[in-house]
């Protein structure tokens, strides 16, 4: 059965159906079904890849608008990345198709009729204007609005937090792995502390699935006489600069290998409180990549014979970032070296995981008062919410 039917209707949560596109079967007819969507995108996490993956379930193209800096300052607060990176990032993720610069905060009737799209898909959580306006009510109206389920457990306000706490929580190991600690309140602690804070951006605890894996992996093999490329890495936080390396490494090759390290192994040469995602959270942030074709899960630092032979690897690359020597002393591509199948990579991009880390330190206060905004404005509505339901109910 096709992702997109489901029980006989167009697959999703909300039950308003665009009557052009399915029938009573849920059945599609005519031309191809092109989804709606749209928002920040900023600093672009496996949230945001899983919402585009849901929305590509309910059609056949995927169109996503993206409001430009000036938008987002006036209604949020700035950005952390640039117009230019996030859309760079949104062309990245493999259930993309289309991505129109400079949607409305607000959107419209006429942004769908403009690109050709039958409906606009978004998550289940309230978005807003700086005026306190949903910002999907003209659509929902029209019922050319349909819902998937949220990511739990990340968000672009948890990430900042994570960077302005400089805690280690979110990837202790063993028993204490799924474990929320509550930080000492005050104003930084943003979306760390979920009973406190907005209940769709106050998040701490992502819980990974085999399920999930699989919704993000392209399931392919190699084919039989494909070039296998592979390059390893902590992949944190990831950016348009992973995004630059990975295109310019499929090149090289048919398919393209990425080797995950664990997190201490990424902690022990990157120091501080890095990585700022966990294991499971950068598995599913490489695999929504449209130019990786399979993940290894814990890769061993060094790259090793055993290794190249299981995967039949015929190209190892790296970035012009420096490469740590294990324990100091061991070269962790020697191998490939003496094999004479490694390349060093320039990408052209020199954003890093710790330039991303710089510009929200940078902007402290600013991110701070941005999210508090964004969380009363949240909190406020979903409290509106609860009480719309009583009132429904009681009636």
């Amino acid at each position: 059965m096709s992702d997109k039917l489901v029980n006989g209707t167009c697959n999703g949560t909300s039950s308003n159906n665009h009557n052009n596109k399915c029938n009573g079967n849920g059945i599609s007819k005519g031309k191809d079904i092109r989804v709606w969507c749209d928002g920040c995108y900023d600093m672009v996490h496996f949230g945001h890849a899983n919402s585009l993956r849901q929305a590509k379930a309910l059609g056949d193209k995927v169109i996503v608008g993206i409001h430009t800096d000036e938008e987002i300052t006036k209604h949020k607060g700035p950005p952390v990345f640039t117009e230019e990176e996030r859309v760079k990032m949104v062309k990245g993720i493999k259930w993309v198709d289309e991505v129109v610069l400079g949607a409305p905060y607000v959107t419209t009737l006429e942004v769908l009729d403009q690109n050709n799209c039958d409906f606009c898909v978004h998550g289940d959580d309230i978005t807003m204007t700086a005026e306190g306006v949903d910002t999907y009510h003209l659509v929902k109206s029209a019922n050319r609005y349909k819902e998937v389920k949220r990511t739990a457990g990340v968000s672009t306000t948890d990430l900042v937090g994570r960077m302005l706490l400089l805690t280690r929580n979110h990837f202790r190991q063993g028993l204490a792995e799924y474990d929320i600690e509550k930080e000492v309140p005050s104003s930084s602690n943003m979306g760390q502390d979920s009973a406190a804070k907005s209940p769709w951006t106050g998040c701490s605890q992502f819980l990974p699935t085999t399920q999930k894996i699989i919704q993000f992996s392209d399931g392919k093999s190699p084919n039989l006489g494909d070039k296998i490329v592979y390059v390893a890495g902590a992949f944190d936080l990831f950016h348009v600069g992973h995004l630059d390396f990975l295109e310019k490494a499929s090149k090289l090759g048919d398919y393209l290998i990425v080797g995950l390290h664990t997190d201490p192994v990424v902690n022990s040469y990157k120091g501080s409180n890095y990585p700022i995602m966990n294991l499971h959270e950068r598995v599913l942030s490489v695999l929504a990549c449209k130019f990786v074709n399979e993940v290894v899960i814990g890769a061993p630092y060094c790259v090793t014979e055993e290794l190249l032979d299981h995967f039949k690897i015929d190209v190892v690359c790296h970035g012009r970032t420096p490469i740590a020597l294990e324990d100091g002393k061991i070269d962790p591509y020697a191998v490939p070296k003496t094999r004479a199948i490694f390349e060093l990579i320039d990408s052209g991009n020199n954003m890093t995981t710790e330039r991303i880390v710089e510009r929200i330190i940078s902007h402290r206060l600013e991110y701070e008062r941005r999210n508090q905004a964004k969380e009363k404005k949240e909190i406020e509505a979903f409290e509106a919410l609860q009480r719309q339901k009583q009132t429904q109910k009681a009636g």
